[in-house]
Protein backbone atom coordinates (compact mmCIF):
# COMPACT_ATOMS: atom_id res chain seq x y z
CA UNK A 1 0.00 0.00 0.00
CA UNK A 2 1.46 3.38 -1.01
CA UNK A 3 2.61 5.84 1.63
CA UNK A 4 0.01 8.24 0.23
CA UNK A 5 -2.88 5.84 0.97
CA UNK A 6 -5.57 7.58 3.01
CA UNK A 7 -7.16 5.12 5.43
CA UNK A 8 -10.92 4.94 5.89
CA UNK A 9 -12.27 4.00 9.30
CA UNK A 10 -15.96 3.10 9.19
CA UNK A 11 -17.90 3.87 12.36
CA UNK A 12 -20.66 1.31 12.97
CA UNK A 13 -22.31 2.97 16.00
CA UNK A 14 -25.56 3.76 14.23
CA UNK A 15 -26.17 0.21 13.07
CA UNK A 16 -26.45 -0.44 16.81
CA UNK A 17 -28.74 2.61 17.18
CA UNK A 18 -31.22 1.03 14.75
CA UNK A 19 -30.93 -2.36 16.46
CA UNK A 20 -31.51 -0.86 19.90
CA UNK A 21 -34.65 0.97 18.73
CA UNK A 22 -36.44 -2.39 18.83
CA UNK A 23 -34.31 -4.06 21.49
CA UNK A 24 -33.61 -7.10 19.31
CA UNK A 25 -30.57 -8.55 17.61
CA UNK A 26 -30.92 -6.91 14.17
CA UNK A 27 -29.29 -5.22 12.41
CA UNK A 28 -26.06 -6.70 13.74
CA UNK A 29 -23.13 -4.22 14.04
CA UNK A 30 -20.65 -7.11 13.71
CA UNK A 31 -22.12 -8.05 10.34
CA UNK A 32 -21.85 -4.41 9.30
CA UNK A 33 -18.22 -4.35 10.42
CA UNK A 34 -17.36 -7.42 8.33
CA UNK A 35 -19.18 -5.97 5.30
CA UNK A 36 -17.31 -2.69 5.74
CA UNK A 37 -14.05 -4.60 5.87
CA UNK A 38 -14.88 -6.39 2.60
CA UNK A 39 -15.93 -3.07 1.02
CA UNK A 40 -12.51 -1.53 1.61
CA UNK A 41 -12.56 -0.09 5.13
CA UNK A 42 -9.06 0.01 6.61
CA UNK A 43 -10.42 -0.06 10.15
CA UNK A 44 -13.61 -0.10 12.22
CA UNK A 45 -14.51 2.57 14.74
CA UNK A 46 -16.95 2.00 17.61
CA UNK A 47 -17.80 4.36 20.48
CA UNK A 48 -18.81 2.64 23.70
CA UNK A 49 -20.72 5.45 25.39
CA UNK A 50 -21.22 5.52 29.14
CA UNK A 51 -25.00 5.20 28.69
CA UNK A 52 -24.60 2.37 26.10
CA UNK A 53 -27.09 4.11 23.81
CA UNK A 54 -25.74 2.28 20.75
CA UNK A 55 -22.64 0.07 20.96
CA UNK A 56 -22.75 -2.46 23.82
CA UNK A 57 -20.01 -4.22 25.76
CA UNK A 58 -20.94 -7.42 23.92
CA UNK A 59 -20.41 -5.62 20.58
CA UNK A 60 -16.87 -4.69 21.62
CA UNK A 61 -16.21 -8.28 22.72
CA UNK A 62 -17.47 -9.51 19.34
CA UNK A 63 -15.53 -6.97 17.29
CA UNK A 64 -12.28 -7.92 19.00
CA UNK A 65 -12.96 -11.55 18.02
CA UNK A 66 -14.09 -11.18 14.41
CA UNK A 67 -12.19 -8.23 12.94
CA UNK A 68 -9.13 -8.67 10.79
CA UNK A 69 -8.68 -4.90 10.42
CA UNK A 70 -7.81 -2.68 13.40
CA UNK A 71 -10.46 -1.55 15.89
CA UNK A 72 -10.48 2.11 16.86
CA UNK A 73 -12.17 2.12 20.27
CA UNK A 74 -13.72 5.52 21.03
CA UNK A 75 -14.32 6.25 24.69
CA UNK A 76 -14.62 8.92 27.35
CA UNK A 77 -11.77 9.41 29.82
CA UNK A 78 -13.41 7.43 32.64
CA UNK A 79 -12.05 4.71 34.87
CA UNK A 80 -14.70 2.25 33.63
CA UNK A 81 -13.73 2.78 29.97
CA UNK A 82 -10.03 2.60 30.76
CA UNK A 83 -10.55 -0.83 32.38
CA UNK A 84 -12.46 -2.08 29.32
CA UNK A 85 -9.73 -0.83 26.98
CA UNK A 86 -6.98 -2.35 29.10
CA UNK A 87 -8.78 -5.71 29.03
CA UNK A 88 -9.24 -5.75 25.25
CA UNK A 89 -6.09 -3.86 24.16
CA UNK A 90 -7.56 -2.63 20.84
CA UNK A 91 -5.20 -1.35 18.15
CA UNK A 92 -6.26 2.25 18.83
CA UNK A 93 -8.06 4.12 21.56
CA UNK A 94 -9.57 7.52 20.75
CA UNK A 95 -10.41 9.68 23.76
CA UNK A 96 -13.51 11.77 23.10
CA UNK A 97 -15.56 14.22 25.20
CA UNK A 98 -18.93 12.92 26.26
CA UNK A 99 -22.04 14.53 27.74
CA UNK A 100 -25.06 12.33 28.39
CA UNK A 101 -27.54 14.89 27.05
CA UNK A 102 -25.83 15.42 23.69
CA UNK A 103 -27.13 13.67 20.58
CA UNK A 104 -23.63 13.25 19.16
CA UNK A 105 -20.11 14.33 20.12
CA UNK A 106 -20.44 18.09 20.01
CA UNK A 107 -16.87 19.31 20.15
CA UNK A 108 -13.26 18.41 20.72
CA UNK A 109 -11.76 17.33 24.03
CA UNK A 110 -10.51 20.07 26.35
CA UNK A 111 -6.93 18.79 26.69
CA UNK A 112 -5.12 21.96 27.77
CA UNK A 113 -7.22 22.37 30.95
CA UNK A 114 -7.02 18.66 31.85
CA UNK A 115 -3.44 18.03 30.82
CA UNK A 116 -2.16 16.35 33.98
CA UNK A 117 -5.23 14.14 34.42
CA UNK A 118 -5.21 13.02 30.77
CA UNK A 119 -1.47 12.32 30.79
CA UNK A 120 -1.97 9.91 33.69
CA UNK A 121 -5.09 8.44 32.07
CA UNK A 122 -3.47 7.52 28.76
CA UNK A 123 -0.13 6.26 30.12
CA UNK A 124 -1.42 2.73 30.99
CA UNK A 125 -3.13 2.49 27.59
CA UNK A 126 0.12 3.29 25.82
CA UNK A 127 1.95 0.80 28.08
CA UNK A 128 -0.21 -2.10 26.82
CA UNK A 129 0.38 -1.14 23.18
CA UNK A 130 -2.74 0.88 22.27
CA UNK A 131 -2.18 3.82 19.93
CA UNK A 132 -3.75 6.72 21.77
CA UNK A 133 -5.63 9.32 19.76
CA UNK A 134 -7.24 12.51 21.09
CA UNK A 135 -10.33 13.95 19.42
CA UNK A 136 -9.87 17.74 19.35
CA UNK A 137 -10.86 20.94 17.60
CA UNK A 138 -8.46 22.51 15.09
CA UNK A 139 -6.90 24.60 17.83
CA UNK A 140 -3.15 25.04 18.27
CA UNK A 141 -3.36 25.12 22.07
CA UNK A 142 -5.18 21.78 22.21
CA UNK A 143 -2.80 20.18 19.70
CA UNK A 144 0.24 21.28 21.71
CA UNK A 145 -1.35 19.86 24.88
CA UNK A 146 -2.15 16.54 23.14
CA UNK A 147 1.48 16.34 22.07
CA UNK A 148 2.76 17.08 25.58
CA UNK A 149 0.63 14.38 27.25
CA UNK A 150 2.07 11.68 24.97
CA UNK A 151 -0.71 11.08 22.44
CA UNK A 152 0.60 9.61 19.19
CA UNK A 153 -2.42 10.65 17.13
CA UNK A 154 -4.91 13.51 17.02
CA UNK A 155 -8.28 13.36 15.29
CA UNK A 156 -9.47 16.77 14.14
CA UNK A 157 -13.18 17.48 14.60
CA UNK A 158 -14.59 18.36 11.16
CA UNK A 159 -18.14 19.01 12.39
CA UNK A 160 -18.12 22.82 12.25
CA UNK A 161 -16.89 22.75 8.63
CA UNK A 162 -19.51 20.15 7.64
CA UNK A 163 -22.32 22.05 9.40
CA UNK A 164 -21.40 25.29 7.63
CA UNK A 165 -21.38 23.49 4.28
CA UNK A 166 -24.79 21.93 5.00
CA UNK A 167 -26.17 25.38 5.84
CA UNK A 168 -24.73 26.88 2.64
CA UNK A 169 -22.53 29.24 4.66
CA UNK A 170 -19.49 29.14 2.40
CA UNK A 171 -17.64 31.92 4.23
CA UNK A 172 -17.70 30.05 7.55
CA UNK A 173 -16.99 26.73 5.78
CA UNK A 174 -13.87 28.21 4.13
CA UNK A 175 -12.69 29.61 7.45
CA UNK A 176 -13.17 26.25 9.19
CA UNK A 177 -11.49 24.43 6.32
CA UNK A 178 -8.50 26.77 6.48
CA UNK A 179 -8.16 26.16 10.24
CA UNK A 180 -8.27 22.39 9.64
CA UNK A 181 -5.65 22.74 6.90
CA UNK A 182 -3.29 24.81 9.03
CA UNK A 183 -3.69 22.65 12.14
CA UNK A 184 -3.15 19.42 10.15
CA UNK A 185 0.16 20.85 9.04
CA UNK A 186 1.03 22.10 12.53
CA UNK A 187 0.23 18.76 14.21
CA UNK A 188 2.25 16.92 11.58
CA UNK A 189 5.21 19.24 12.26
CA UNK A 190 5.13 18.11 15.92
CA UNK A 191 5.35 14.47 14.84
CA UNK A 192 1.69 13.66 15.55
CA UNK A 193 -0.24 11.43 13.16
CA UNK A 194 -3.29 13.33 11.92
CA UNK A 195 -6.77 11.85 11.51
CA UNK A 196 -10.06 13.69 10.90
CA UNK A 197 -13.76 13.01 11.18
CA UNK A 198 -17.28 13.98 12.23
CA UNK A 199 -20.12 14.81 9.88
CA UNK A 200 -18.22 14.02 6.67
CA UNK A 201 -20.35 13.27 3.59
CA UNK A 202 -19.76 12.77 -0.13
CA UNK A 203 -20.08 16.56 -0.50
CA UNK A 204 -17.56 17.49 2.21
CA UNK A 205 -14.96 14.73 2.22
CA UNK A 206 -12.72 15.70 -0.67
CA UNK A 207 -11.21 18.97 0.64
CA UNK A 208 -10.23 17.18 3.88
CA UNK A 209 -9.00 14.07 2.04
CA UNK A 210 -6.73 16.31 -0.02
CA UNK A 211 -4.69 17.44 3.02
CA UNK A 212 -1.40 15.54 2.60
CA UNK A 213 -0.84 15.32 6.38
CA UNK A 214 -4.13 13.51 7.08
CA UNK A 215 -3.61 9.75 7.29
CA UNK A 216 -7.11 8.54 8.21
CA UNK A 217 -10.74 9.64 8.03
CA UNK A 218 -13.37 8.20 10.37
CA UNK A 219 -16.87 8.28 8.89
CA UNK A 220 -20.00 6.65 10.22
CA UNK A 221 -23.42 8.27 10.47
CA UNK A 222 -23.54 9.39 6.83
CA UNK A 223 -22.44 5.98 5.51
CA UNK A 224 -25.00 4.08 7.59
CA UNK A 225 -27.70 6.49 6.42
CA UNK A 226 -26.62 6.20 2.79
CA UNK A 227 -26.61 2.39 3.13
CA UNK A 228 -30.41 2.49 3.53
CA UNK A 229 -30.64 3.74 -0.06
CA UNK A 230 -27.76 2.07 -1.86
CA UNK A 231 -26.51 -0.69 0.45
CA UNK A 232 -23.50 -0.56 2.77
CA UNK A 233 -20.94 -1.94 0.31
CA UNK A 234 -21.72 0.57 -2.50
CA UNK A 235 -21.99 3.42 0.02
CA UNK A 236 -18.48 2.70 1.34
CA UNK A 237 -17.10 2.07 -2.16
CA UNK A 238 -18.24 5.53 -3.28
CA UNK A 239 -16.63 7.19 -0.23
CA UNK A 240 -13.44 5.27 -0.91
CA UNK A 241 -13.52 6.43 -4.56
CA UNK A 242 -13.97 10.09 -3.58
CA UNK A 243 -11.15 9.89 -1.02
CA UNK A 244 -8.78 8.28 -3.53
CA UNK A 245 -9.72 10.82 -6.20
CA UNK A 246 -9.02 13.73 -3.81
CA UNK A 247 -5.71 12.17 -2.80
CA UNK A 248 -4.86 11.84 -6.50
Amino acid sequence: MSDNHLRLGVNIDHVATVRNARGGAYPDPLRAAKLAEEAGADGITAHLREDRRHISDADIDGLMEVLSVPLNFEMAATEEMQKIALRHKPHAVCIVPEKREERTTEGGLEVAREENKLAHFIAPLRDVGCRVSIFIAADQRQIEAAHRIGAEVIELHTGAYCDAMAEGNTEVAERELDALRQMSSFAHSLGLEVHAGHGLTYDTVQPIAAFPEVRELNIGHFLIGEAIFRGLTPAIAEMRRLMDEARG
